[in-house]
C-alpha cells in the first residue's frame, strides 16, 4: 500500500516502523512539520505496563529504546513536607528528544521516508495520491480541523493553569508535591528522565493563578516565581523553560474516527491528560492496533477501520473516564489538604476508581497496612 502519514511525533512514527517491518513492501512517507532535532518538551513516562504492550510487539525496537531509561519502581507523594512513599508502582523514563531519535533510526533503517520541516497544507490532494492516510498530527490536528464535520470531535477545556519546566535537580520517583501558599495551592509533577535533568510540571488553580500575578508575568518572571513556591524541592538547582508558557488542559474526543481514506491515530484521535501520565503509551498502543488491521486487511478500508476502532475505542473511553476522574481530584484537592499525609496519598491513589484497597495491598502492603493502622481496623477491598 501506499500509505502517508502526518505527524513525525511517536504514534506517525511507530506505525510507519510497525507496518513497514510486517511488509516491507509498503510505500510509507511521513511528513513532519517540525525539524527533526527540535527539543520542544521535557520527559515521558512508561508504566511497566505500557512497557509490555512495547515489548510484546517489537522486541528489537523495544531493546534499543528502553536501554538508557531511567527506572523506578515506587513514586512518592509530599504532603505537609512529609514524603510518603508507594511502592509497586514501576515507571521508566527517557527524554522525549530521546524518544523522538530511536524512532528517527529505527524508520530510517527500515527505508520509510520522513520529511521533516515539511508542512502539508494540502490535505485533500495528498490523500487522493495515497491508499491511506494517517493523520497523527497531535492534539491541536490541522487534518481534523479541516475534516471537523466528518470526525465531529468534542472539546473540553479544564479549568486548571500548567506550565511545563525543567530542572536539574533530580527527582528519582516519579513525584507529586503539594505546597499551600497564600495564594492558593501549587502542585508539581516531576520525575529523572536523564542522568541530569527531571521534568517539573506546576499545575495551579485559576484563581491561585491570579492572585499570585502569572496572568500578568511573563515566562521568566513565571519561572521564578514557581522555583520560589518549590524552593524546599528544588534545592539549590533552578527551573529551565523550554516554551513554558501557561496552558489549560484540552480534552479531546472524535465521533468519527475515519473519513474516506483518512484515520485519527495518538493525540489527534484523542486525548489523555498527563496527570494519568498514558499520552504517550495510547498513541503507541494505537500504532500497534493499526499496524495489525493493516496486516489483516490490507486495502480493504472499511474493514480496516472497524477492526482499529474494535481494539481502540474501550481503551480510549476508559482512559478518558480515569482522566476525567482524575482531573476532578486535581482540581478539588483544595478540600483534602486537610487530611494526613498518609490518608492524603492514600486518597490520591485510589482517585480514579480504578484502583481498589486490595489493588494497593497487593502493591504497597505497608503502605496500606500504615493507612489501615491509622484508621485502627482493616478496610474493605
Amino acid at each position: 500500500m501506499k500509505i502517508a502519514i502526518i505527524g513525525g511525533g511517536p504514534a506517525g512514527l511507530y506505525f510507519a516502523l510497525l507496518a513497514k517491518k510486517r511488509d516491507p513492501g509498503h510505500e510509507i512517507t511521513v511528513f513532519e512539520q517540525n525539524p527533526a532535532d527540535a527539543t520542544y518538551g521535557w520527559g515521558v513516562v512508561f508504566s511497566d505496563v505500557g512497557l509490555h504492550f512495547l515489548r510484546e510487539a517489537d522486541p528489537e525496537f523495544f531493546a534499543e529504546f528502553t536501554a538508557h531509561h531511567e527506572r523506578c519502581d515506587y513514586m512518592e507523594i509530599v504532603h505537609r513536607d512529609t514524603r510518603v512513599q508507594v511502592h509497586g508502582n514501576h515507571f521508566s523514563r527517557t527524554s522525549r528528544i530521546a524518544m523522538l531519535a530511536t524512532l528517527q533510526r529505527a524508520c530510517a533503517r527500515a527505508g520509510i521516508t520522513v520529511h521533516y520541516g515539511r508542512r502539508v497544507d494540502d490535505v485533500e490532494a495528498l490523500r487522493r495520491e495515497v491508499d491511506l492516510l494517517v493523520a497523527a498530527d497531535g492534539g491541536n490536528s490541522a487534518v481534523r480541523t479541516r475534516y471537523a464535520e466528518h470526525f465531529r470531535p468534542v472539546f473540553e477545556k479544564r479549568r486548571n493553569k500548567f506550565a511545563w519546566y525543567g530542572t536539574r535537580q533530580r527527582f528519582h520517583p516519579v513525584s507529586l508535591i503539594f505546597r499551600d501558599t497564600p495564594h492558593g495551592i501549587f502542585i508539581a509533577h516531576s520525575y529523572q528522565y536523564s542522568p541530569e535533568l527531571s521534568t517539573f510540571l506546576v499545575e495551579v488553580d485559576p484563581d491561585s493563578w491570579r492572585r499570585a500575578g502569572l496572568d500578568r508575568m511573563g515566562e521568566d518572571e513565571s519561572r521564578q516565581l514557581c522555583a520560589e513556591v518549590f524552593r524546599r524541592d528544588l534545592g539549590s538547582n533552578e527551573l529551565l523553560t523550554n516554551r513554558s508558557l501557561w496552558f489549560e488542559a484540552n480534552i479531546v474526543r472524535n465521533e468519527r474516527w475515519s473519513h474516506e481514506n483518512i484515520l485519527l491515530l495518538g493525540d489527534a484521535l484523542r486525548t489523555v491528560h498527563f496527570s494519568l501520565g498514558s499520552g504517550t503509551r495510547m498513541a503507541m498502543q494505537d500504532a500497534i492496533a493499526l499496524s495489525q488491521a493493516l496486516a489483516a486487511h490490507g486495502k480493504d478500508l472499511p474493514a480496516l477501520f472497524a477492526a482499529f476502532e474494535q481494539a481502540r475505542r474501550p481503551a480510549s473511553s476508559s482512559f478518558q473516564g480515569a482522566a476525567a476522574r482524575s482531573l476532578d481530584w486535581y482540581e478539588g484537592v483544595a478540600s483534602r489538604m486537610h487530611l494526613t499525609p498518609i490518608e492524603f496519598a492514600y486518597d490520591y491513589m485510589r482517585r480514579t476508581g480504578q484502583v481498589s484497597h486490595e489493588d494497593l495491598r497487593q502493591r504497597d502492603p505497608f503502605f496500606t497496612a500504615a493507612y489501615e493502622a491509622a484508621h485502627s481496623q482493616p478496610v474493605a477491598a
